[in-house]
């Protein structure tokens, strides 16, 4: 595994133990540990600063499934290691502002820790990756983590639904890239970004390539709040501000511009990626920074400055595609200056639009409100706060001496250049840029003087606020005051930057236009002369200053554009009508019977296999190979059938339980007839706990009764069961008939020893020829039996009038103490109702205390001999539950809990981990995901030992096998 690939897993690793140190370091915040990660990857990536400036610093890769070639491939150039800096940079003072911000004793902060590191690995993950398909994963991330973190305060209406609306929006847009993706692909065979680059030319032709860019392009505009798809970014500043200053100023929102930015060698000097991705951005900008006039709320405001800012920096990378359309040369450099502009308002936009998010979380935090028709006169209580609203205000303002200037010129220039284009239509449509970028610029600067002078100037209204406004404690000053710190120094010493990180990005973006000396010549400087640039900054604040003193006049024209015209009433209306059409549609067939369920699973069964054995070839009884039915088998054969015939017949309950238990009883046999003992323990053990589960149940089900059906339901359910019954016949021949496809079996058989280092062929397919989907079904496993706990725990009012029992919320009287691994409510509950789930038979218990160490230690001999004979972690975990459920059975579930006092809710987490760990860890010794090897060792006594790391995985499955049976039955055995 190299560093880089380090740097990225660092913040997930680090994540899950976040929860941990949260509950073992109560006296210390957090975020003091949490603030480590940041530091150290920022000052680790400083690292590469001087090697991407003269070449890339490689490529790294991690086999994931290479088969299908998508590896966890790595990259370090310019661009990246930019936003790798910003998203490390800004997260470490983020954390550090969030300190202060939250509160430990109000807030669970271990949740917002493991979120914002969860979205700070994904966010690494994405500016890093060459994958495409690596990119994606970890993108999708960025939204779920996103949508996490902006319902931090889920309580709140308004929370749920902008952190609904940012993730419908941006999860549809990540779609829609995927589909992009996979049209390069087929396109070009492969998943890399930097080989579809080199194979350029082979596919700017195809007719594909357009569809392809379009759909990227779909996944670039919604990640960063373009028109049309910017609604969801107002309604995210629902979260805490520490998201709101680390998402949406200088991350995740940045994440379409680096998107357009990496695929631009792939698309740049296309026409038809030149006009959208600089008309989308430059109207972006317009409607944003209009739309930003009219908020009262700080952050509303500073949510639509953000969208307009995009849409600046957008433009300006469409402006910069121009360049590979001219080609090397002289006059491509002049639209290349539009690439730079856009690298160096992105480092302003991270510096000056964080510390304006913090500014208004510290407003907020002090007055408690960020309503600016509440605020005014606070700039003499607030002296601090007000100086670094100012810095970061007239940066974003574009008014010297900031940074927010210098790239506001460039912007400026780069529009004004693209009406001497004789390409592209420019000679006609070329005017637009430079009279949109002006009137953008022009509300820009109205909207931040109303953010700077609504705020802390005018009238002191203190019948209005919580409290007497004072500037906060340094902690939450600092990260604020440093960002306005390098908005000043940008602003003075602007090509400290230049060499260092804005001409390496310029080459990774432009890497066809590069100059014969390897390297662009990039130079900042406050004076051009008397450009047109010079005269639009000039009329920009004439104009703004005369619109903002006039703001009361004309704001009012705002009002009468109706609200149902709107992109969010658009929204609101769609979702609404669909969510009305799905409900309709699922209210017609979730009738409430479980019968009408049935019969949709078997028709479609019977009409999906059906149809497909119909249209198959080789369906046959082939007897060839087999061994002769001996009486042995035909009797239990007989058996079963009787069994199974017998359930429909039962008149009561427990007999159905019975038949059902025998029929698996009986498989189990014909297991052990076939010389499968492994099935034959695996199968027997299930059907054990199955029955007990049933018998558990019985407290909760109705009686059973006869159904009253009409002639007709009878027949119907007749047809659909000869149906069921011959679509499996079928499909039983056709697996015994001939095939098209190779037995894999050989293979497994072959090789389970030399590859797998196990004789057990079982064992081996289980833990490591096809580990992943153990690995997958344990996960499952887990999830269910959490969301039985859930449910139960939940206990809703439930109207079900074939149950004995009517459901309410108990009230819920405090318990003397609380055993490990149990709730206050469950002991209370349980207290009450412990003495119906025990046996009163003297000789069972008695039996039990024996016959417990006897199962265990059995348990235990089937897993660590699992590899090499009948056994595994999976069967073993069983037999250890069930040697648990018969304690509870014979004694009671107290007694249970006081011998083994853990949380088996915590045994499901254990396993679960050390099984994703045993897979990550393959990464260290970089071959794919889950990979397993083993080794023969001399140990003192037990001479030449067999190690193989397939029994680390093995544990993690026995421990969450474990802790998913004694979770669903001690749960529902405990439930009255």
């Amino acid at each position: 595994m190299s560093v880089l690939h380090a740097a990225i897993m660092a913040p997930f690793l680090f994540a899950a133990f976040v929860p941990v140190i949260r509950k073992r370091f109560k006296m210390i915040h957090t975020g003091w540990f949490v603030l480590i990660v940041p530091v150290v990857l920022f000052g680790l990536l400083l690292t590469y600063l001087p090697v991407v400036r003269e070449t890339t610093a490689g490529v790294s890769m991690l086999p994931w499934m290479p088969s299908l070639g998508i590896n966890f491939t790595v990259y370090m150039d310019g661009l990246a290691l930019l936003f790798a800096l910003m998203i490390t940079g800004i997260g470490a003072l983020v954390v550090l502002y969030s300190i202060y911000y939250l509160d430990p004793e109000q807030e669970a902060i271990h949740r917002f820790y493991l979120y914002l590191l969860l979205f700070m690995g994904a966010m690494l993950g994405i500016v890093l990756s060459d994958n495409m398909i690596v990119l994606y994963t970890f993108w999708e991330l960025t939204s779920i983590s996103s949508f996490l973190l902006i319902a931090f305060w889920y309580e709140r209406d308004r929370s749920r639904y902008g952190a609904l609306k940012s993730m419908l929006i941006t999860v549809l847009g990540g779609f829609a890239m995927l589909a992009g993706f996979v049209l390069l692909h087929s396109l070009t065979d492969t998943w890399s970004i930097r080989e579809t680059i080199s194979l350029l030319g082979n596919i700017s032709d195809h007719p594909l390539f357009l569809l392809a860019m379009i759909l990227v392009l779909i996944g670039a505009f919604t990640k960063s709040a373009q028109f049309p798809f910017h609604i969801w970014l107002p309604d995210a500043m629902e979260a805490p501000t520490p998201v709101s200053a680390y998402l949406h100023s200088a991350t995740m929102v940045k994440a379409g511009l680096y998107l357009v930015a990496r695929f631009s060698p792939i698309f740049a000097g296309q026409v038809e990626w030149f006009w959208i991705v600089s008309l989308g951005g430059i109207i972006t900008m317009c409607y944003g920074s209009i739309m930003a006039v009219r908020q009262t709320d700080l952050k509303a405001l500073l949510a639509y400055s953000t969208v307009s800012q995009l849409g600046l920096i957008m433009s300006l990378l469409g402006a910069g595609s121009a360049a590979v359309h001219m080609g090397v040369g002289e006059e491509s450099l002049l639209y290349a200056g539009a690439t730079t502009a856009a690298i160096f308002h992105l480092i302003n936009h991270a510096t000056f639009k964080g510390a304006l998010f913090m500014v208004a979380g510290i407003v907020d935090h002090e007055t408690g409100t960020r309503d600016m028709r509440k605020l005014g006169g606070i700039m003499t209580m607030m002296p601090i706060t007000f100086t670094m609203a100012c810095i970061s205000g007239f940066s974003m303002a574009g008014i010297p001496p900031f940074n927010g200037y210098l790239s506001k010129e460039m912007f400026l220039e780069a529009m004004v250049e693209l009406t001497h284009a004789d390409f592209f239509s420019l000679q006609m449509w070329g005017v637009l840029f430079p009279i949109l970028a002006f009137l953008g610029s022009v509300f820009t600067f109205v909207y931040c003087m109303i953010f700077i002078f609504k705020t802390f100037g005018g009238r002191y209204q203190p019948d209005k606020l919580d409290g007497k406004p004072h500037d906060p404690a340094w902690g939450m000053l600092l990260p604020p005051a440093i960002l306005a710190l390098l908005v000043i120094v940008l602003g003075f010493v602007p090509n400290v930057l230049s060499n260092s990180l804005i001409e390496p990005a310029m080459r990774a973006i432009l890497p066809g236009i590069v100059p014969a000396s390897g390297h662009f010549d990039v130079h900042i400087s406050f004076w051009h002369g008397f450009t047109p640039a010079l005269w639009m900054t000039i009329g920009v604040i004439v104009l703004g200053t005369l619109l903002y003193k006039l703001l009361p006049r004309w704001k009012g024209i705002y009002n009468r554009y109706p609200a149902r015209l709107t992109l969010n009433h658009l929204y609101d209306s769609v979702l609404h009508y669909s969510e009305r059409l799905s409900k309709g549609f699922t209210l017609r067939y979730m009738s409430g019977s479980v019968h009408h369920y049935l019969v949709y699973i078997f028709v479609f069964l019977i009409g999906l296999i059906g149809v497909g054995l119909l249209r198959a070839q080789g369906i046959s009884l082939n007897t060839e190979g087999s061994a002769p039915i001996t009486i042995y088998e035909a009797v239990l054969l007989l058996m079963l059938v009787g069994a199974a015939v017998a359930v429909p017949f039962a008149r009561q309950r427990l007999i159905a339980v019975i038949m059902t238990g025998a029929v698996g009883y009986i498989v189990t046999m014909f297991f052990v007839l076939f010389r499968a003992p492994d099935l034959a323990l695996t199968q027997m053990i299930v059907e054990t706990v199955s029955v007990v589960l049933f018998l558990l149940c019985f407290y909760h089900m109705p009686e059973l009764r006869r159904e009253v059906s009409t002639k007709r339901s009878r027949w119907l359910n007749g047809v659909i069961a000869v149906g069921v019954g011959v679509v499996m016949t079928f499909v039983a021949l056709a697996a015994s008939g001939s095939s098209p496809f190779e037995s894999i079996s050989g293979y497994f058989v072959k090789n389970s020893h030399d590859l797998g280092g196990g004789d057990n062929v079982v064992n081996v397919i289980l833990v490591d020829f096809r580990g992943f989907d153990t690995f997958l079904e344990i996960t499952v496993l887990g999830i269910a039996a959490l969301g039985i706990y859930a449910m139960i725990q939940l206990q809703m009012k439930v109207r079900d009038t074939g149950a004995r029992v009517l459901y309410v919320k108990p009230k819920i009287e405090p318990a003397p103490s609380v055993p490990v691994g149990r709730t206050r409510k469950e002991a209370h509950t349980i207290s009450k109702n412990m003495n119906l789930f025990k046996s009163n038979d003297v000789i069972l218990a008695t039996g039990t205390k024996v016959i417990v160490f006897v199962i265990l230690t059995f348990a235990l001999y089937l897993f660590f001999a699992g590899h090499n004979n009948p056994g595994g972690g999976f069967i073993g975990g069983l037999m250890a539950a069930s040697a648990l459920v018969l304690l509870a059975l014979a004694f009671n579930v107290e007694l249970a809990r006081r011998v083994i006092p853990i949380d088996y809710r915590d045994l499901i987490a254990t396993g679960l981990g050390i099984a994703y760990m045993t897979g990550i860890g393959s990464f260290l010794f970089g071959v794919p995901f889950l990979s397993h090897t083993f080794a023969y060792v001399e140990l003192p006594l037990l001479g030449k030992t067999e190690l193989a790391t397939a029994m680390i995985f093995d544990l993690g499955v026995f421990l969450t096998v474990v802790g998913v049976t004694m979770t669903i039955i001690l749960q529902i055995g405990e439930d009255r």
